[in-house]
C-alpha cells in the first residue's frame, strides 16, 4: 500500500536524508521524495502507520503539511531564515569595516581559552552564529543519521576555519552559503509555484441547483449527476455535460486552445474551463478528484518520479563525487602537512574542497528543468507524464501516424450508397443504423446522421459484438447480420470474394478515396457504402514542421484500404504508408521501427491502444475527458489539434539541452574549482561564490527559461527559444 505525505524538501541531500530515515521503518519497501512538488510517497506492507511515517521525519526537523497539495508558497526572502542571513552579513560587513576602513573601532574586547577578542572578531562570529544556525543544525541532524550532506560539509569547513582563527572565513562562509540555499529554495518555490497556477484553475465552490433553488456548496460535497449553475463570466468547477443553455467556453487552460469554444445542450465541459457570457447548467459527469483538471494537477505532480536517464546518470554521480572529493580535502591537508608545509594553509584549502564537494545545485536542476518542461506543456495543452517521456520524445527519430481522428478530423460523412440483390437504400441505411448505433466507431455518427437526414428508424438488433479490426454484428430478425470491410466477409466465407460486380463497386468506391463498408447477412450483399472523412486543416503544416525540426521518418499506419490511405498521405505530405491493417499488425511495424529507431506513435488513445503503448512514446489526441487516452498514452494532446505535435517535440528538444547545458556545465566549473585549489587561486570565498551561489543561480535560471515557452512563440522561433 502507498502513503502520501505533504512537506516543502528544498534540496536534493535532505530528500536523501528523508528516504534513508523512513526506509530503516519496518514493512517499507520503497520511498520516493519528490523535491519540487513537495510529495513524500512511501510504499509500505499494511500495519505501517501514517502517523509513525510522520514521526520519523519530524524527528529530523521536517514540517509534515496537515492537507493534501497544502503548496503554500512565502516568499524565502522574508523568512526567519532570510532575515537571520541579512543580519548575519550586516555583521559580516561591520566586521569587515571596523577591520579595514574604521580601523579605530578595533577594540580589544577580552580573552577567551587563550585567544584574544577585538570587536571585528565579535562581529564575524556573531554574523557565523546568525547566518550559519540553519546550517549547523542541519549538519548536526545529518551527523546523526550518518549522512554525508552539504550542510555537514558546510559545518565541519565552518568549525575548522573558526579553529584556526580564520574568523572572516567563517563568517563569510556562513553567510554565502545560507544567501545560496535561500536561491535554491527560491527557485524550487519558482517550480513548486507553476504547479500551484495549476491548482488555482479548479474552483473551490459551485452553485448547485435542487428543487429549483440554488445554493454555493464545496465542491467535494458534489457528487455524479447533480446539477449545477454556471453564470457568466465563472469558471466552471467540474467536469460535465451541458443540460440547459448556451454559451461559449475558453478551455485553453485545458486544451490549449486559444479560441472560445461554443457549448450547448449535450456537449462536455470541463473543470478549469472558463464559461463565456451565457448562462448554463451542467450534470456532473465525474467526481471532483477525477476530473480532467485534477488529474492534470496530479500528473504533473508525479512527473518527478519517471526519472530521465541523465537525472539517474546525475544521482549516481553525485553519489560517487561526495566521497572522492571529502577524500581528496582529506588528503589535501594530510600529505602537504607531512611533507612540513604550513598547517594553515593547507586546512583552508582543504576545507575549500569540502564547500565544492556536495553538488547540491548541480543536483537540483535536473528535476527543476523536468517540471518546467511539464508543466510549460500542461499550460499548452499538452500533458507529459513523466521526465523520461519528455526525455524520449527528444530523442524520436521516427513519427507514426494513425489516420482516422489524428491526420483527419474523425468527421465522416456518407456520400454513397450502393444497395444490392433487390434490396433498397432504405433497407440498407436501416440495416446498417441498427448495427453501428453500438459502436463507438466515428463511422457511427456518420451513419446516424445520414438516417436522420433520411428520417429513417434503425433495425432492432441483439447480440451485438465488435470483431476487432474488421467490423461489427449483431442479429436481426434472429439472422446474423454483418458490417465492416470487405476482409471480414472474405474470412467469414461468405461467398462475397466471388460477387465480381460487388468488388468492382468497392474498388470504385475506393479509387475516390472513400472508405468503404459492406453490409451484408449469411447468405448475400445487402449493400456497400462509402463513406469519406478529410484530412485536418493543419494536417500537413504539422508534419512539414515536423521534418524541418529534425524528425527522420514519418508513417502513417491504418486499417483502412490502400487507395483511401494513399490520397490521405499524398495530402499532408507524407511517404511512408501502411493500410489495411489489424491492430496486431500495426503493432508489428511499431515493433519493426524500434528495432534501431526511437519511435513516437500517435494515435486515439483507443483503438491504437496496443501500438501506443508499445511505441517509445505513445501520444494520445484530443485527450481531454477521455479517460483510456490519458491511461493508455505517455503524451496526451488534450484538444484535437495537430499542430501541438511539432510544439511538444521542439519543447522535449529544448528541454533536453538545457538539462545537458546545466549538467556539463556545473561538472566543468566544479573541475575548474577543484583544479585551482592546490594552487591558491581558488579561495573558500570564491568557491561559496562561484561553485555553489553562482551555479545555483545559473543552472536554475537556465531550467526555469524552459516554463516560460508557450506555443505560439515556440512555433513562431525557427531554433525554439522564447524571445
Amino acid at each position: 500500500m502507498e502513503t502520501t505525505v505533504y512537506l516543502e524538501v528544498d534540496c536534493p541531500s535532505c530528500a536523501r536524508e528523508i528516504e534513508k530515515s523512513v526506509f530503516e521503518l519496518d514493512g517499507v519497501q520503497d520511498v520516493d521524495v519528490r523535491v519540487v512538488s513537495g510529495k513524500t510517497i512511501v510504499t509500505h506492507k499494511p500495519g505501517l502507520s501514517k502517523q509513525k511515517i510522520i514521526g520519523s521525519i519530524k524527528e529530523l526537523g521536517y514540517k509534515v503539511k496537515s492537507g493534501e497539495r497544502e503548496i503554500k508558497i512565502k516568499s524565502v526572502w522574508r523568512g526567519s531564515r532570510a532575515l537571520k542571513t541579512w543580519l548575519g552579513g550586516l555583521l559580516l560587513i561591520t566586521g569587515l569595516s571596523a577591520n579595514f576602513v574604521f580601523t579605530g573601532l578595533d577594540i580589544y574586547l577580552g580573552s577567551f581559552l587563550g585567544r584574544e577578542f577585538h570587536l571585528p572578531e565579535i562581529l564575524f562570529l556573531s554574523s557565523t552564529v546568525f547566518a550559519g544556525e540553519v546550517i549547523v543544525k542541519n549538519g548536526y541532524r545529518a551527523l546523526k543519521t550518518l549522512n554525508l550532506n552539504i550542510n555537514l560539509l558546510m559545518t565541519i569547513a565552518i568549525f575548522g576555519a573558526i579553529a584556526i582563527e580564520y574568523y572572516v572565513e567563517a563568517a563569510a562562509l556562513a553567510f554565502l552559503f545560507s544567501v545560496a540555499e535561500l536561491l535554491e529554495n527560491y527557485s524550487v518555490d519558482r517550480a513548486r509555484n507553476s504547479i500551484k497556477e495549476l491548482m488555482k484553475l479548479s474552483p473551490e465552490t459551485a452553485l448547485l441547483k435542487e428543487n429549483g433553488d440554488t445554493r454555493r456548496v464545496g465542491v467535494q460535497e458534489l457528487d455524479k449527476n447533480d446539477i449545477i449553475a454556471i453564470k457568466p463570466g465563472e469558471r466552471i468547477p467540474m467536469d460535465g455535460e451541458v443540460v440547459k443553455g448556451k454559451t461559449v467556453v475558453n478551455q485553453a487552460p485545458i486544451t490549449g486552445e486559444s479560441k472560445p469554444v461554443t457549448k450547448k445542450m449535450g456537449e462536455k465541459v470541463y473543470a478549469g474551463s472558463v464559461n463565456g457570457e451565457g448562462y448554463i447548467e451542467v450534470e456532473i459527469t465525474s467526481e471532483h478528484s477525477e476530473s480532467t483538471i485534477q488529474r492534470i494537477i496530479k500528473m504533473v505532480e508525479d512527473a518527478e518520479a519517471g526519472k530521465t536517464r541523465r537525472e539517474k546518470f546525475v544521482d549516481r554521480f553525485a553519489s560517487i563525487y561526495t566521497p572522492v572529493v571529502v577524500l581528496i580535502a582529506i588528503l589535501t591537508v594530510v600529505i602537504p602537512v607531512s611533507l612540513g608545509f604550513s598547517f594553515e594553509t593547507w586546512f583552508i584549502r582543504g576545507l575549500t574542497f569540502l564547500v565544492i564537494a556536495c553538488p547540491c545545485a548541480f543536483v537540483i536542476s535536473t528535476p527543476v528543468s523536468v517540471v518546467s518542461g511539464i508543466t510549460s506543456g500542461a499550460k499548452n495543452g499538452v500533458l507529459i507524464k513523466g521526465g523520461n517521456h519528455l526525455e524520449a520524445m527528444a530523442d524520436v527519430d521516427v513519427i507514426a501516424f494513425d489516420k482516422t481522428g489524428t491526420l483527419t478530423k474523425g468527421e465522416f460523412s456518407v456520400n454513397d450508397l450502393t444497395p444490392v440483390n433487390g434490396y433498397t437504400e432504405k433497407e440498407l441505411v436501416s440495416t446498417l443504423y441498427g448495427l453501428e448505433k453500438k459502436s463507438e466507431h466515428p463511422i457511427a455518427q456518420a451513419v446516424e446522421k445520414k438516417a436522420l437526414d433520411m428520417d429513417i428508424e434503425p433495425v432492432k438488433t441483439i447480440g451485438f459484438e465488435t470483431i476487432t479490426g474488421l467490423g461489427v454484428s449483431a442479429k436481426v430478425d434472429g439472422e446474423r447480420v454483418y458490417a465492416g470491410n470487405i476482409e471480414l466477409f472474405k474470412t467469414n466465407e461468405l461467398g462475397y470474394s466471388e460477387n465480381k460486380s460487388l468488388l468492382t463497386r468497392v474498388k470504385e468506391l475506393e479509387k475516390k478515396g472513400r472508405t468503404v463498408v459492406v453490409v451484408g447477412n449469411n447468405f448475400e450483399a445487402i449493400g456497400v457504402v462509402g463513406v469519406m472523412d478529410s484530412p485536418r486543416k493543419k494536417a500537413s503544416k504539422a508534419i512539414s514542421m515536423l521534418k524541418e525540426s529534425g524528425v527522420e521518418k514519418i508513417v502513417m499506419i491504418t486499417g483502412d484500404n490502400r487507395e483511401t490511405a494513399s490520397r490521405v498521405a499524398r495530402q499532408v505530405g507524407i511517404d511512408d504508408y501502411h493500410a489495411e491493417l489489424l491492430p496486431e499488425q500495426k503493432l508489428d511495424i511499431i515493433k519493426k521501427l524500434k528495432k534501431d529507431k526511437t519511435v513516437a506513435m500517435v494515435g486515439d488513445g483507443i483503438n491504437d491502444a496496443p501500438a501506443l503503448a508499445a511505441a517509445d512514446v505513445g501520444i494520445a489526441m484530443g485527450a481531454a475527458g477521455t479517460d483510456v487516452a490519458l491511461e493508455t498514452s505517455d503524451i496526451a494532446l488534450m484538444g484535437d489539434d495537430i499542430s501541438r505535435l511539432p510544439y511538444l517535440y521542439k519543447l522535449s528538444r529544448k528541454s533536453d539541452n538545457v538539462i545537458k547545458q546545466n549538467i556539463w556545465s556545473s561538472l566543468a566549473v566544479k573541475f575548474l574549482l577543484a583544479a585551482g585549489i592546490p594552487f591558491g587561486y581558488v579561495t573558500v570565498i570564491i568557491a561559496v561564490l562561484v561553485g555553489d551561489m553562482g551555479m545555483t543561480l545559473g543552472v536554475t535560471g537556465n531550467a526555469l527559461r524552459i516554463g516560460r515557452v508557450n506555443y505560439p512563440t515556440l512555433l513562431a522561433r525557427p531554433d525554439g527559444l522564447a524571445p
